[in-house]
Parts: structure tokens; C-alpha cells; sequence
């Protein structure tokens, strides 16, 4: 595949840092790149976000207007555990590169946590017009799905077969 394909942009990186700073605290990050892509596709797939909210709990609920059950920026791939962005990689590195994010390791991988200053613009970009209902969204999954990368790998599977049944490299 040419290289240019995963190059990110920066809505993407934007997202990401709202989404890593929505699940860091100041004793927790997010926990691997597995969940970081399993929130990531919720959230850029509102209709399978809406699905996911209605299986977990009926006291949330999500609207999605028609034209963007299908509208989605970027698409992920089907890859070993289920949906991928082969950009997240350069995206990482660019947030990591700018000190917007850190990382730490653990015996299972890598976590990510914004820094004081992806903190800061992450709240900045929180409360721009454009931004606010991909905030209002990833409250929503930090509420719901704060849950392993397995265990987020683990739900998508069981009920989303049409994502996991793709073939390996698809486009979903």
C-alpha cells in the first residue's frame, strides 16, 4: 500500500488527543492501542456507537442524523483484532512528537496519557463549535466503555459480525 494512504490529518490527531485526554487522569492513561483504536471506531462510526449505547445501557441514548450513519471521515480496515487504522501510527508519533501525549510502558504493552499541554489544547478544542459534539461523544464512551482493550476487542466481536466477518484488509 502507498505510504501517503496513512498519512493523518489533523482532525485525526485532534481526535485522538481529545479521545487520550478524555481517559487520562492523573493516575490513569489509556491502556494500549488496542482500546485507543476500539473507542476510535465508535467514535468515527456513530451508528455503531448508537448500537453499542443501546446494547450496554438503555438510559443513554445517542441521536445520529440519517446523513451520518454513513458519513464517515476515514475509513478503518478489518485487521487481526478487528477494526484498524494503520494511521494511528503516525498519528501517535505526531502527538508524541508535538508533547501533546506520552507514553509508559507496562507488562502488556504501551499506554498513552496527554501531557499538561495536550491537556490544555485538548480542553481548548473541547469547547470550539465543531468540536463539541465528538466531545459530547467520547463522554459518552469514557462513561460506557471504559473497559479493556480485550474486553472492548471482545464486544465488538460478539456484536458487530458484520465488522469482525470482513475479510483481514477490508475496508469497513
Amino acid at each position: 500500500m502507498r505510504k501517503e494512504l496513512f498519512q493523518p490529518s489533523i482532525e485525526s490527531e485532534a481526535r485522538i488527543l481529545l479521545l487520550i485526554n478524555a481517559f487520562t487522569t492523573r493516575t490513569k492513561s489509556l491502556e494500549g492501542r488496542t482500546k485507543l483504536a476500539k473507542l476510535d471506531f465508535l467514535l468515527r462510526y456513530p451508528g455503531f456507537m448508537q448500537r453499542a449505547l443501546a446494547i450496554r445501557t438503555s438510559s443513554q441514548v445517542m441521536e445520529v442524523a440519517h446523513e451520518e450513519q454513513h458519513n464517515i471521515e476515514g475509513r478503518m480496515i478489518r485487521y487481526r483484532y478487528g477494526p484498524w487504522d494503520p494511521s494511528h501510527y503516525a498519528i501517535l508519533g505526531k502527538l508524541i512528537g508535538k508533547g501533546l501525549v506520552e507514553t509508559a510502558s507496562h507488562d502488556q504493552g504501551i499506554d498513552y496519557r496527554a501531557t499538561t499541554l495536550g491537556s490544555e489544547l485538548a480542553k481548548k478544542l473541547a469547547k470550539e463549535d465543531s468540536w463539541q459534539e465528538t466531545s459530547a461523544r467520547i463522554k459518552l464512551l469514557k462513561q460506557n466503555f471504559d473497559l479493556s482493550g480485550s474486553n472492548l476487542k471482545n464486544f465488538i466481536y460478539q456484536h458487530f459480525p458484520e465488522v469482525t466477518g470482513a475479510s483481514w484488509g477490508q475496508k469497513l
